[in-house]
């Protein structure tokens, strides 16, 4: 049996390669609005980060994702990534992922 290769993106935190699963994607979309994308299949430039304050905040000192997205982000629309970044990052490590069913309690 064959193995499936992990696709590996690079977080502009801590510039680590790791499993595209485990970041989160920033994309700026056709119309210009930068958000977060929980799917990782909107349409638009993408960026991947960490779960992790920390690397949110190294890759906004270092301009890093101003650079990946190609496009300038104010304090505003960073202070707003941040908070939506840190409440999917407790939605992805909340208990029970994907096999809860649609009422949140497992079957």
């Amino acid at each position: 049996m064959k193995k499936r290769r992990v696709p590996l993106r690079l977080c502009l935190g801590c510039r680590e390669m790791k499993p595209k699963k485990e970041l989160i994607r920033v994309v700026r979309t056709p119309e210009g609005t930068v958000e977060i994308d929980l799917t990782g299949k909107k349409a638009g430039r993408g960026a991947y980060i960490c779960p992790d304050p920390a690397c949110f905040d190294q890759a906004a000192k270092a301009k890093s994702l101003e650079k990946a997205l190609e496009q300038s982000l104010s304090p505003e629309i960073l202070a707003t990534l941040r908070q939506t970044l840190l409440e999917s990052a407790d939605r992805k490590a909340a208990p029970g992922g994907p096999a809860e069913g649609p009422t949140g309690i497992r079957g």
